[in-house]
């Protein structure tokens, strides 16, 4: 019986929208990075003024910082299941709009133990945000089938470079609190704007339990906590520099407010043009040699900036840094998500952001026995640190393959581990990738 066109006009009513476009979910993906950067770099831009409001030294800071790291740290190791349940892309709306929120707590503590719990939730909306939007990005990539996640992190760095340097500006008119509710305000109309193309860009999730928990048995996790380790170790100077570059260029160089929050922006642009070049650069050198090359200058340019006795020098130092560090974390990060999905993604992300947000309390707490120098220079000796694990990964670059089969074929040869390099019972994991191919 052929239906009525009243029925038809009801059922195009209450039928589905269609799905956000590609493109529109890439630049969502986009905007959650450079959010993402935005706030973490006005936040470092006010670091010296809240330690100044709270009345904390470097060893108290480094304690408070570490509150950060533990509550980023504690919301990764959930987050990679929520994704698996909810979808990466809901779970970053989340994030985003709790990182909004919670990141004009820090400029209303006025206690040591305030801006510790401040700090905390803080952290935790932090660390939610950087797996799922890692993971969307992956998911996004995947479907381009061409690099991508370079360029997102790019978002990242430009929008750190936009934060901190309104931070510069704002510094010597406006009080911390009222600087960082302007951030989180700007930053909830951004979530607003993104959050259907994020919700969008998950697609089906269904799989079959006896396939996930397969796929769970089957992770590689040894070679995942490689690709974490020498992201951490990179990561390491980034969170160094965002929590400690501008006291330092106060200290020891006597720079003003705004020439000091100048080189976290100097090292953000430098990170972002490298990144934005970074599917180039891997295409004309191959992952290991832009991995390993990469490190190195990384360590060059952190020497230069911690043994600087003019500010151009140490602002040209952090410059070197931002462009060898540059595609090291994305990297990383992607080759864990082809591996092992949104989990593997939050494992390598776990390990690498222990770095990011461990260092900044350990220099603290090393400042405050060896001085602020001697500190950072654990950022150069744990860059010469990557250069060796990037170097005992084999593999050049990596391509999105189409197929799982293809998938395996692609990634078993590229992410072993030398014997020499970590032991005999890594290549177990390897062996495991085969596991990983459902038509096999």
């Amino acid at each position: 019986m052929p239906s009525s066109p009243l029925l038809v006009r009801a059922r195009a009513t209450v039928s589905p929208p269609s799905p956000p476009s590609l493109s529109r979910q890439q630049a969502a993906v986009a905007a959650v990075f450079a959010l993402d950067g935005a706030v973490f770099g006005s936040w470092a831009a006010r670091v010296p003024d809240v330690a100044a409001a709270v009345g904390v030294g470097h060893s108290a800071l480094g304690v408070a910082l570490l509150c950060l790291s533990i509550g980023a740290l504690a919301a990764m190791q959930v987050t990679g299941a929520l994704c698996a349940r909810l979808g990466a892309g809901v779970v970053t709306t989340l994030g985003a709009f709790l990182l909004c929120v919670s990141v004009v707590l820090p400029g209303l503590a006025t206690s040591m133990p305030g801006l510790c719990a401040a700090l905390l939730v803080f952290g935790a909306a932090t660390g939610m945000v950087n797996v799922a939007a890692n993971a969307v990005g992956v998911t996004v990539e995947g479907r381009l089938g061409r690099p991508l996640l370079s360029g997102l992190h790019a978002g990242f760095s430009f929008g750190g470079l936009a934060g901190a340097l309104l931070g510069g500006l704002l510094a010597s008119v406006a009080g911390v609190a009222a600087h960082l509710v302007l951030v989180g305000a700007l930053g909830l109309l951004v979530t607003a704007w993104v959050a259907r193309a994020l919700a969008g860009a998950d697609g089906p999730r269904s799989a079959a339990p006896g396939r996930a928990r397969e796929a769970e048995r089957s992770r590689p996790t040894a070679v995942l906590v490689v690709l974490g380790a020498v992201a951490g170790c990179t990561a390491f100077g980034e969170g160094a520099l965002s929590d400690w570059g501008a006291l330092h260029l106060r200290e020891q160089l006597g720079a003003t407010t705004t020439l000091a929050a100048a080189g976290y922006a100097g090292f953000s642009l430098a990170m972002a043009c490298g990144r934005l070049a970074g599917a180039r650069l891997v295409a004309a050198l191959g992952e290991r040699r832009l991995l390993a090359g990469g490190t190195v200058l990384a360590a060059a340019g952190g020497v230069a900036a911690l043994t600087a006795t003019t500010l151009p020098t140490a602002l040209g130092g952090f410059v070197l840094v931002g462009l060898g560090l540059a595609n090291v974390f994305p990297l990383a990060i992607s080759r864990a998500g082809l591996l092992g999905g949104a989990r593997g993604i939050a494992l390598a992300t776990t390990v690498g952001y222990t770095g990011l947000l461990g260092g900044p309390p350990l220099i603290g707490l090393l400042a405050e026995h060896a001085g602020l120098p001697a500190a950072l220079a654990t950022v150069p000796l744990l860059a010469l640190v990557a250069t060796v694990l990037a170097l005992s990964v084999a593999g050049d670059a990596l391509r999105v393959p189409v197929t799982p089969r293809g998938l395996v074929a692609a990634v078993a040869p590229r992410v072993q581990p030398l014997v020499s390099g970590f032991g005999h019972g890594t290549a177990v994991y390897v062996r495991e990738l085969r596991a990983l191919d459902p038509s096999a």
